[in-house]
């Protein structure tokens, strides 16, 4: 088990779960703005307004790209799995 395996590991790893995590926070953090633009403009303190929409457009892009955050996380799972043995 090298050093350079190990932390070559941690990097994927790393990068695959900002990958994996970008679309849905980016869509969640847009819908959260959106929202709260429109509650300053309009002064609506409601705070279901603000919980409810950012759900729903979560819940939606993961809709939209499960398929693919599936793929992604199977290939490095798979990746992980084939360099086990190195890794002892």
């Amino acid at each position: 088990m090298t050093p350079e395996l190990v932390l070559s590991m941690a990097r994927e790893a790393i990068t695959t779960i900002l990958i994996v995590s970008a679309p849905v926070l980016g869509i969640g953090l847009a819908v959260g703005l959106l929202v709260s633009i429109f509650q300053a403009t309009t002064q609506i303190q409601e705070p279901t307004l603000a919980f409810v929409p950012k759900i729903a457009a979560v819940f939606i892009a993961l809709l939209i790209f499960g398929g693919w955050i599936m793929r992604l996380i199977t290939t490095f799972t798979l990746d992980l799995w084939e360099n086990l043995g190195k890794l002892f």
